[in-house]
């Protein structure tokens, strides 16, 4: 039996925990999918934090926790550290695409963010994401979140930018 009051996750090491993610279930509608995800944060002795996760227009969020012991706030706050790398590997987020070698992370992996490459190739690429998932009829914002590792903002300057290079055409005519 535990006899923590709080699980204090800040007071423990990477190497005591272990972390599971495991896709629950999928609504699919005409927009696209929201899917939720189990995560699971175990340790040797006996206490754990199980989660539920949604993945939802790209962007991932926590609907449910439960801790035992049980979580203060610090700790709530720090449970995203020790989820995030294997939720967003589990949801897709985050991982290099083809071709590209993740650049300027730490050797230990701390950076999940792919290496995207800079200048006149980066907005070209960005361009290709963005016609390929048009031609697909899916969102092409969706389509460079998922290539570039960036959140929504930033992809969307991306494409402002490819828009800017001349790589795609104007949203609206200029009055």
């Amino acid at each position: 039996m535990l006899e923590a009051s709080f699980l204090n996750l800040s007071d423990r090491r990477p190497a005591e925990g272990a972390v599971s993610v495991w896709p629950a279930w999928e609504v699919r509608d005409g927009a696209g999918a929201t899917t939720w995800f189990g995560v699971r944060l175990e340790f040797g002795d006996g206490a754990r934090v199980d989660a539920h996760a949604v993945l939802a227009k790209g962007c991932v969020s926590i609907e449910d926790v439960r801790a035992e012991p049980a979580l203060s706030l610090d700790d709530l706050a720090a449970l995203a550290d020790w989820i995030e790398d294997p939720l967003f590997d589990a949801c897709g987020i985050g991982v290099a695409p083809e071709g590209v070698e993740a650049e300027g992370g730490e050797a230990d992996g701390d950076d999940p963010r792919p290496g995207w490459p800079r200048g006149a190739e980066g907005r070209w690429l960005v361009a290709q994401k963005y016609r390929e998932a048009q031609e697909q009829g899916v969102d092409p914002v969706l389509a460079v979140m998922r290539a570039t590792g960036y959140g929504r903002r930033k992809s969307l300057r991306l494409i402002g930018e490819a828009r800017d290079a001349g790589f795609l055409t104007r949203r609206r005519a200029r009055r």
